[in-house]
């Protein structure tokens, strides 16, 4: 199973379990994740759903292999979309608790969350222009939105790490916390938000939704789908999935027009 799944009464944990990949997401952890969260959205007695990692990581974002065996044409049809729609619309408090390093997908799905509490010993990175790829899950439209034009264009046009304590100066983090107090914490805000009413809940997620955050992630995610249909197996996403592999930096250089 690539999720661990807990209750602590109106509270669902939701663990990404594949620490020794460092929870990178593979079709099957896309899958399950979307069937976890469409399970919650629909059970009467949860409140709110906590997503963490297990092991030292969040999540290091998409499965690399996975990726290689696509531009392949020989890996299976990724969840990706399904998952996101499901992340995007998910109709009550969710909250994030960022145990280790957020990458790709581990960065890009904070912005769905309304809370996110983070290690001090984690970090972020949205690394799509060293995989030779565009921006991911809305962030093109959500992060300009949440942190500023100018902080987020440096975050997915340079692909550097975001320490925690920028995270939270940024905005991209609601709180900072000592490693082994994330979880009590984080667990103690969600048991203080399960213990008001559901319906008003829903309806105040609803009503912030609506202030434009779900069409901004919508309309920014559907111009990606077109860009990354462009730039994936392009020769500078090969080299950058070679690169990865054969553990070298990339050369971008030699390739015409990158």
């Amino acid at each position: 199973m690539a999720l661990i799944i807990k209750e602590f009464g109106r509270v669902r944990l939701i663990e990404f379990n594949r620490p020794e990949q460092l929870n990178a997401f593979n079709c099957q952890q896309f899958a399950e994740t979307r069937e976890a969260l469409s399970a919650a959205q629909v059970d009467p007695n949860i409140a709110v759903v906590v997503l963490t990692g297990a092991g030292k990581a969040f999540s290091s974002g998409a499965d690399l292999e996975d990726m290689r065996r696509k531009t392949e044409g020989t890996g299976e049809s990724v969840d990706f979309p399904e998952f996101l729609a499901v992340l995007a619309a998910f109709n009550k408090p969710l909250i994030a608790a960022v145990n280790g390093v957020g990458v790709g997908i581990g960065m890009t799905l904070l912005a769905y969350c309304d809370l996110v509490l983070i290690s001090e010993k984690a970090r972020l990175r949205a690394p799509f222009p060293q995989l030779g790829l565009a921006p991911e899950a809305g962030s093109s439209g959500l992060f300009p939105q949440q942190v500023g034009w100018q902080n987020a264009a440096y975050v997915l046009m340079s692909g550097d790490w975001i320490t925690s304590d920028e995270a939270v100066g940024l905005g991209f983090a609601w709180r900072m916390l000592a490693p082994e107090e994330l979880m009590g914490e984080t667990m103690k805000i969600a048991a203080k938000v399960a213990a008001n009413p559901i319906s008003s809940l829903v309806e105040t997620k609803a009503l912030m939704l609506e202030s434009g955050k779900y069409e901004v992630g919508r309309r920014a995610h559907g111009r990606e789908v077109e860009a990354y249909t462009r730039l994936m197996g392009s020769p500078a996403n090969q080299e950058a999935i070679d690169a990865f592999f054969n553990k070298r930096l990339p050369d971008f250089e030699k390739i015409d027009g990158c």
